[in-house]
Protein backbone atom coordinates (compact mmCIF):
# COMPACT_ATOMS: atom_id res chain seq x y z
CA UNK A 1 0.00 0.00 0.00
CA UNK A 2 2.84 2.33 0.82
CA UNK A 3 5.09 3.77 -2.62
CA UNK A 4 8.22 2.94 -0.53
CA UNK A 5 7.62 -1.08 0.31
CA UNK A 6 5.36 -1.75 -3.33
CA UNK A 7 6.63 -4.41 -4.91
CA UNK A 8 5.70 -5.27 -8.59
CA UNK A 9 6.02 -8.89 -10.24
CA UNK A 10 5.57 -10.37 -13.71
CA UNK A 11 4.33 -13.34 -14.67
CA UNK A 12 6.20 -15.25 -17.57
CA UNK A 13 2.92 -15.25 -18.88
CA UNK A 14 3.47 -11.50 -19.96
CA UNK A 15 7.19 -12.11 -20.21
CA UNK A 16 6.19 -14.74 -22.66
CA UNK A 17 3.53 -12.91 -24.86
CA UNK A 18 4.97 -9.45 -25.30
CA UNK A 19 7.85 -7.86 -26.57
CA UNK A 20 10.70 -6.12 -24.33
CA UNK A 21 9.03 -2.60 -25.02
CA UNK A 22 5.23 -3.86 -24.03
CA UNK A 23 6.67 -5.63 -20.85
CA UNK A 24 8.39 -2.53 -19.67
CA UNK A 25 5.46 -0.65 -21.11
CA UNK A 26 3.37 -2.45 -18.69
CA UNK A 27 5.90 -2.17 -15.23
CA UNK A 28 5.79 1.36 -15.95
CA UNK A 29 1.92 1.36 -15.82
CA UNK A 30 2.09 -0.51 -12.55
CA UNK A 31 5.05 1.42 -11.66
CA UNK A 32 2.97 5.07 -12.77
CA UNK A 33 0.10 3.21 -9.99
CA UNK A 34 2.60 3.03 -7.33
CA UNK A 35 4.04 6.63 -7.95
CA UNK A 36 0.36 7.98 -7.60
CA UNK A 37 -0.57 6.25 -4.32
CA UNK A 38 -3.34 4.16 -6.33
CA UNK A 39 -4.09 1.77 -3.55
CA UNK A 40 -4.03 4.38 -0.81
CA UNK A 41 -6.24 6.14 -2.72
CA UNK A 42 -8.89 3.93 -3.70
CA UNK A 43 -9.17 2.39 -0.66
CA UNK A 44 -9.82 5.28 1.17
CA UNK A 45 -12.49 5.88 -1.65
CA UNK A 46 -13.68 3.02 -0.94
CA UNK A 47 -14.10 3.67 2.86
CA UNK A 48 -15.69 7.22 2.37
CA UNK A 49 -18.52 6.19 -0.09
CA UNK A 50 -18.95 3.24 2.43
CA UNK A 51 -19.65 5.54 5.47
CA UNK A 52 -22.07 7.81 3.43
CA UNK A 53 -24.03 4.17 2.32
CA UNK A 54 -24.08 3.40 6.11
CA UNK A 55 -24.98 6.77 6.96
CA UNK A 56 -27.38 7.58 4.83
CA UNK A 57 -29.13 4.15 4.91
CA UNK A 58 -29.81 4.51 8.54
CA UNK A 59 -31.30 8.15 7.83
CA UNK A 60 -33.47 7.41 5.10
CA UNK A 61 -34.45 4.13 7.81
CA UNK A 62 -35.26 6.26 10.54
CA UNK A 63 -37.51 8.72 8.57
CA UNK A 64 -39.42 5.54 7.20
CA UNK A 65 -39.81 4.20 10.63
CA UNK A 66 -40.91 7.44 11.72
CA UNK A 67 -43.59 7.61 8.80
CA UNK A 68 -44.46 4.43 9.64
CA UNK A 69 -45.12 4.83 13.56
CA UNK A 70 -48.33 6.10 14.52
CA UNK A 71 -48.92 9.38 16.79
CA UNK A 72 -49.24 7.09 19.80
CA UNK A 73 -46.39 5.13 19.43
CA UNK A 74 -42.82 5.75 20.06
CA UNK A 75 -40.64 3.60 17.28
CA UNK A 76 -37.32 2.72 17.70
CA UNK A 77 -35.85 0.67 15.43
CA UNK A 78 -38.66 -1.49 13.98
CA UNK A 79 -39.47 -3.32 10.80
CA UNK A 80 -39.87 -0.59 8.51
CA UNK A 81 -36.19 0.62 9.98
CA UNK A 82 -34.37 -2.93 9.48
CA UNK A 83 -36.26 -3.14 5.63
CA UNK A 84 -35.34 0.01 4.64
CA UNK A 85 -31.70 0.17 6.41
CA UNK A 86 -31.07 -3.26 4.15
CA UNK A 87 -33.16 -1.74 0.69
CA UNK A 88 -31.30 1.28 1.31
CA UNK A 89 -27.70 -0.50 1.83
CA UNK A 90 -27.94 -2.65 -1.42
CA UNK A 91 -29.29 0.07 -3.57
CA UNK A 92 -26.49 3.23 -2.00
CA UNK A 93 -24.02 0.16 -2.56
CA UNK A 94 -24.38 -0.57 -5.83
CA UNK A 95 -24.10 3.45 -6.70
CA UNK A 96 -21.59 3.53 -4.33
CA UNK A 97 -19.46 0.73 -6.61
CA UNK A 98 -20.02 3.12 -9.40
CA UNK A 99 -18.58 5.71 -7.89
CA UNK A 100 -15.13 3.87 -6.41
CA UNK A 101 -15.20 1.85 -10.47
CA UNK A 102 -15.13 5.13 -12.02
CA UNK A 103 -12.15 6.60 -9.62
CA UNK A 104 -10.33 3.46 -10.75
CA UNK A 105 -11.29 4.08 -14.84
CA UNK A 106 -9.25 7.28 -13.90
CA UNK A 107 -6.65 6.35 -12.24
CA UNK A 108 -5.96 4.01 -15.47
CA UNK A 109 -5.82 6.27 -17.72
CA UNK A 110 -3.70 8.21 -15.81
CA UNK A 111 -1.21 5.07 -14.94
CA UNK A 112 -1.76 4.68 -19.02
CA UNK A 113 -0.14 8.09 -18.96
CA UNK A 114 2.25 7.33 -16.40
CA UNK A 115 4.18 4.43 -18.27
CA UNK A 116 3.96 6.94 -21.61
CA UNK A 117 6.35 9.06 -19.71
CA UNK A 118 8.35 7.02 -18.11
CA UNK A 119 9.22 5.73 -21.26
CA UNK A 120 9.68 8.58 -23.21
CA UNK A 121 7.19 7.17 -25.61
CA UNK A 122 3.59 6.32 -25.67
CA UNK A 123 3.73 3.81 -28.50
CA UNK A 124 5.18 0.91 -26.51
CA UNK A 125 1.92 1.36 -24.30
CA UNK A 126 -0.46 1.86 -27.55
CA UNK A 127 1.29 -1.74 -28.37
CA UNK A 128 0.70 -3.66 -25.14
CA UNK A 129 -2.77 -2.54 -24.93
CA UNK A 130 -2.90 -3.52 -28.57
CA UNK A 131 -1.94 -7.03 -27.92
CA UNK A 132 -3.60 -7.09 -24.79
CA UNK A 133 -6.80 -6.40 -26.69
CA UNK A 134 -6.28 -8.87 -29.96
CA UNK A 135 -5.86 -11.71 -27.31
CA UNK A 136 -9.56 -13.56 -26.27
CA UNK A 137 -10.15 -13.77 -22.74
CA UNK A 138 -10.39 -17.75 -22.93
CA UNK A 139 -6.94 -17.40 -24.93
CA UNK A 140 -5.24 -15.46 -22.14
CA UNK A 141 -2.43 -17.56 -20.64
CA UNK A 142 -3.72 -17.86 -17.00
CA UNK A 143 -0.69 -15.94 -15.62
CA UNK A 144 -2.15 -12.67 -17.38
CA UNK A 145 -5.80 -13.97 -17.49
CA UNK A 146 -6.02 -10.62 -14.68
CA UNK A 147 -5.46 -8.27 -17.48
CA UNK A 148 -8.20 -9.03 -20.13
CA UNK A 149 -10.59 -7.36 -18.47
CA UNK A 150 -13.57 -7.98 -20.40
CA UNK A 151 -16.58 -5.47 -21.39
CA UNK A 152 -20.05 -6.19 -21.73
CA UNK A 153 -20.92 -2.51 -22.55
CA UNK A 154 -24.49 -0.92 -21.63
CA UNK A 155 -25.25 -0.52 -17.90
CA UNK A 156 -22.84 -3.49 -16.37
CA UNK A 157 -19.72 -1.22 -18.05
CA UNK A 158 -20.58 1.19 -14.94
CA UNK A 159 -19.30 -1.12 -12.72
CA UNK A 160 -16.15 -1.86 -14.72
CA UNK A 161 -12.53 -1.05 -12.95
CA UNK A 162 -10.70 -0.21 -16.04
CA UNK A 163 -12.22 1.66 -19.38
CA UNK A 164 -12.40 0.13 -22.43
CA UNK A 165 -9.01 -0.81 -24.25
CA UNK A 166 -9.87 1.02 -27.20
CA UNK A 167 -10.35 3.93 -24.92
CA UNK A 168 -7.16 3.97 -23.13
CA UNK A 169 -5.36 3.96 -26.50
CA UNK A 170 -7.89 6.85 -27.55
CA UNK A 171 -6.37 8.86 -24.36
CA UNK A 172 -2.64 7.86 -25.45
CA UNK A 173 -2.49 8.78 -28.86
CA UNK A 174 -4.72 12.17 -28.23
CA UNK A 175 -2.98 12.95 -25.19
Amino acid sequence: AFRNEALVAVSTGLLMNMTREEVEAVLGHEIAHVANGDMVTLTLIQGVVNTFVVFFSRVVGFVVDRALASRDQESTGGIGYTVTVIVCQIVFGLLASMIVAWFSRQREFRADAGSAQLLGNRQPMINALARLGKMHEAELPQSVAALGISHSGGFFELFSTHPPIEERIAALQHG
